[in-house]
């Protein structure tokens, strides 16, 4: 039986935990500043940092944007139901769109969430009635538009 080429995921332990808070709150942070607020050793830091990222935990370092300010005043959680087996096709082509800014694909009474933003309700509109429900293999959609915005993180 051949070996896999997958790497393995670590085993995390409460330091891991604390870089990870770390990083989530600032992912700026210098290596010597997570090892400092973390209170371990650079190199522990690096090394527990390098372990991470390789084992795909964690997965990139990016900027959080505050919608508003960025110019995206309008934003809207919208539901699809899929016709059976068109989830492949389907999410190239909704990650394919600039303003759908999460996709989940998730269990219940629909089979995905997005999470589309636009810089005023006629963008919106045209993302969601244009492009989003006239892609084959969506069935149904419903929109909940979002009055306020709070990133937990």
């Amino acid at each position: 039986m051949a070996e896999s080429a997958a790497v393995k995921v670590p085993q995390l332990d409460e330091i891991d935990r604390r870089i990870l808070a770390e990083l989530t709150r600032d992912g700026r942070l210098s290596v010597t500043a997570v090892a400092e607020n973390v209170h371990i050793s650079r190199a522990h830091a690096y090394s527990r940092i390098s372990r991470l990222t390789e084992g795909g935990v964690l997965t990139k370092f990016t900027a959080l944007v505050d919608p508003i300010k960025a110019g995206l005043k309008a934003s809207a959680y919208v539901t699809l139901k899929l016709r059976q087996h068109s989830w492949r096709e389907l999410r190239e082509a909704l990650r394919a769109i600039p303003e759908v800014h999460h996709i989940a694909l998730v269990g219940g009474n629909f089979d995905v969430i997005l999470l589309v933003r636009a810089v005023d309700n006629v963008d919106l509109r045209r993302v969601i009635f244009d492009q989003i429900q006239s892609m084959p293999g969506i069935l149904d959609t419903q929109t909940f538009l979002v009055f306020e915005d709070l990133d937990t993180r």
